[in-house]
This record gives C-alpha cells, structure tokens and sequence, in this order.
C-alpha cells in the first residue's frame, strides 16, 4: 500500500498547499494561503477565525462548492481539485450533508418533504420512513406537515439537520448552525449535531464563531487573514 491510500484510508478530509485568491479592481486579493491539515473518519472539527477570516471560504472549498487557486483537497479518497462542477456535484450528492445559518428550506413544501427531498433526488425508495424517523430523532413528529413558514427558527433549523443528515452522509458541513437561534434552541441544534454525528460515525466539520461550540469538538482549525494560525487537538472540557 503507498503512503498515500494508507493515509486515504486514515483521514477523510486531507487539505495541502490550498490558497484562494480572487481578482478585483485593486488586483489578486488572497483568501485562502497555503493551508494544510487532515480530518479524521467520525471526527468533529470547529473551523474558527474572526468575520472575513476566510472559514466560510475554507467551508466552501472542503465541500466543493468552490474551487480552489491552487493546492489539493482530497474527500474519501476523491480529489476534489481534478473534478469538474458535474463530478463535484454528484461527489457531494453522495457523500456529503449541508446545515447552513439560515436554514435553506424550501418554502413550498412541508418539513416531511423538505427532508425526504435529497433521498427523492437520488431515487430511493425508502425516502418517507427514513425521513419520519429523522423527523422523531429531532423531536419534530407532530409537525410534519407545517410548512417552514408555519415553524420557529429553531424547529426549521432541526428540519434542516434531518434533511442533512438522511442518506447517511460520511461528512456534515455546517455553517454557523446556531448563529440566528436563541440560547436554548442553539443548545439543542448543537447537541443534535453531536449526537447524530456519533451515532452515525459522521465527519461533523463545523463554522463556528462559538468558542463554547468549538471546544465541544475534538479537533480546532483556526484560520485568520487567510493562514492557518492553530491546528490543535486539544484536551476537550466539558463546557456545558
């Protein structure tokens, strides 16, 4: 076996050398410059860093949803930076959940049908029972058929962690997950998180500006002005 599949096969997410830089009025603005670290199979990951430190942009290029200047990310083995938007999109439809600030729910549809979308999308069959199960597992039974107008912010958020995590991604993306809830719904998206997270064996990579959040997981990327400043595995405390 190379010493790279060996390391494939330990790490989910491996990140070397990634810089983004975009082109303005005033010249190349960098974003990203020349960040390396690797994630684990089922470990939960807090990327942290002040507004404009360049996390959210790290978030986008580990999920594929943008592309890098230069440097390799490689997810379960798939090279993201040899993958056109065709490969990207379909790499991400099978091996990868989203939770975002601001929920991202489609309006015109019901919690159920809200969670059952990404498994309809992928043309299972079993898509209603694993999303009312889900549905249970966020506590959120007696409202499947309330649309996302009908719901509190923190109920729309937990019909968006079910929608995530139906298909059993390997690897979560979320994004500031609990910025716009009130402290005790913030509490309980997080804990969701987490649970499903162990209990899946889920990759939970997490934007966070929190620190209480990112001490909950168990490994901190800190990105400010665009460089990596702490790559720590830290003794985790219970913070709450």
């Amino acid at each position: 076996m190379s010493h790279m599949s060996a390391l494939s096969q330990l790490n989910i997410i491996q990140v070397n050398g990634l810089s983004k830089v975009v082109s303005t009025f005033e010249g190349e603005l960098p974003i990203l410059s020349d960040i390396s670290f690797n994630v684990k199979h089922g470990e939960s990951v807090a990327i942290v860093g002040t507004s404009g430190s360049g996390k959210s942009t790290l978030l986008s290029l580990l999920a594929g949803l943008d592309t890098a200047s230069s440097g390799e990310i490689t997810l379960d083995g798939e090279p993201l930076h040899q993958l056109d938007e065709e490969q990207r999109a379909a790499l991400r439809a099978e091996k990868v959940g989203f939770v975002f600030q601001s929920f991202m729910l489609v309006q015109s549809l019901t919690a159920l049908e809200n969670v059952m979308l990404p498994t309809e999308l992928a043309g299972e069959t079993d898509a209603k029972e694993q999303a009312l199960a889900l549905l249970e597992k966020v506590g959120l039974s007696h409202r499947v058929d309330h649309y996302p107008s009908q719901l509190s912010g923190g109920e729309q958020q937990r019909v968006a962690i079910a929608r995530a995590f139906i298909g059993t991604p390997k690897i979560l993306f979320a994004d500031e997950p609990s910025a716009n809830l009130d402290s005790k719904n913030g509490k309980m998206v997080e804990s969701l998180l987490f649970d499903l997270n162990q209990q899946h064996g889920t990759t939970l990579i997490l934007v966070t500006h929190d620190e209480a959040l990112a001490q909950k997981c168990q490994h901190i990327v800190q990105i400010e002005a665009g460089q990596l400043v702490k790559n720590s595995k830290e003794e985790i405390t219970n913070v709450g």
